[in-house]
């Protein structure tokens, strides 16, 4: 099964939602918000995206972008983990844990789950 990590108002997470459920793909959600990531999570993340996976679009990124951008690689990581709104949602990750997909592009999904 399928891992989709986000918030469940984001519009764009609304919208991998309902993409995958429409062609009957199972996922197993995590609320960001009531189960934030984990360091080993974020290491995994940032190897996949090839750097911090943050949404630099965002209003959480926006407000803190001085503070964040002044941090070490550690203490960036801690930041996100607290900051969970900062990370480019949702992840898509397939069942041994392998990242699939920051955000949300029906015609990259349509390739992923096919």
């Amino acid at each position: 099964m399928y891992k989709l990590f986000g918030i469940p108002n984001c519009d764009t997470v609304k919208k991998a939602r309902q993409f995958l459920e429409l062609q009957g793909i199972g996922v197993n959600f995590i609320d960001f918000k009531k189960q934030p990531p984990n360091e080993k999570d974020l290491l995994r993340w940032i190897a996949a995206f090839g750097g911090m996976p943050v949404n630099k679009k965002g209003q959480t990124y926006k407000k803190y972008k001085d503070k964040f951008e002044g941090l070490s690689e550690k203490d960036q990581i801690l930041f996100l983990k607290e900051h969970s709104s900062m990370i480019k949602r949702p992840v898509l990750e397939g069942e041994s844990g392998e990242v699939l997909s920051f955000g949300f592009d029906e015609e990259s999904y349509k390739t992923i789950i096919s």
